[in-house]
């Protein structure tokens, strides 16, 4: 086993990271060791020198790579050599003398209220089909608890518990939250859960299924929510976690403490949930500035 297999291995067993975030660092990972191939001859990453990756993250640059991709690359890097360092293979973190451009800082995007309202309008006029009930609860569960769609995909039949009003979410390092659910998701469900039983029976495990009771996955889950959003926004992003953001910025907007925020979205630290309050602060002065006499 080489050793960025060992690398993976420890990031699934041991970090117990989801199986996208392994698959990230492999293709970070694969791509330096081909960089190195190609303009070093060599592959071992644990020989590669502070020079050689500020000579790959040069090359991306002068290929048009994002910052933020260079970003994520580089902190990719710096993880594998931090392993590295544990099991003895080098010394010292050649990554710590590199420096990766600046990333322009953007606020995160989200729909109106209004828009939002006349998206679960829409959901909600759908049809009593199995195919109906479950875009009406799926884009409901994203909207009223901000849930990360690996998180939505994971949602087991135990989660809900209906005498509580509480879902049991499973989040990243299987770090699990419980989320507040109104009755009107409450009843969603139940509805839901009637005409899943028709295709599924009663032993499948995840909540949410395609319309052959299978489990859900991201494409099928984005391509809904992406038509949804289409529907009553003219949005750059139609992403699932447009719907994420939204939650968040309307939740700030009407009053929630960013503390509460931040455990509803399952942040590890606060500086994660403050990029939603400068939404906030643009829709204040927004509002100051339509309103106030000299605004």
């Amino acid at each position: 086993m080489s050793r960025i297999d060992l690398f993976l291995q420890y990031l699934r067993s041991e970090k117990r990271s989801s199986e996208h975030t392994v698959k990230s660092y492999a293709t970070d990972l694969g791509q330096f060791q081909d960089y190195l191939a190609s303009q070093y001859e060599m592959d071992d990453l644990t020989s590669s020198t502070s020079m050689m990756i500020r000579s790959w993250l040069a090359d991306m640059k002068s290929r048009g790579i994002s910052a933020k991709s260079m970003h994520r690359k580089r902190s990719s890097l710096s993880t594998y050599f931090k392993f590295a360092r544990k099991q003895g293979w080098v010394d010292h973190d050649p990554v710590k003398k590199t420096v990766a451009p600046k990333m322009e800082k953007r606020l995160p995007v989200f729909a109106s209220e209004d828009q939002m309202g006349k998206l679960l309008d829409e959901v909600m006029k759908g049809g009593e089909d199995f195919s109906s009930k479950r875009d009406r609860l799926m884009v409901t569960i994203f909207y009223e608890t901000g849930i990360r769609l690996s998180e939505l995909i994971g949602i087991t039949m135990q989660a809900i518990d209906f005498q509580r009003g509480m879902l049991k979410v499973l989040g990243k390092r299987n770090k699990e939250r419980l989320i507040p659910l109104s009755k009107e998701t409450l009843d969603l469900t139940k509805d839901y859960i009637e005409s899943r039983q028709a295709i599924t029976g009663s032993g499948d495990a995840y909540l949410l299924c395609t319309d052959r009771g299978a489990k859900l996955y991201p494409n099928f889950v984005y391509r809904k929510v992406n038509a949804y959003l289409g529907e009553v926004s003219s949005l750059d992003k139609r992403s699932p976690h447009v719907l994420r953001h939204t939650f968040a910025t309307h939740m700030l907007n009407n009053g929630a403490q960013l503390n509460t925020v931040k455990e509803l979205l399952g942040h590890a630290n606060l500086s994660a949930t403050q990029v939603y309050t400068h939404n906030t602060i643009e829709k204040l002065k927004n509002i100051h500035e339509q309103k106030h006499p000299k605004g």
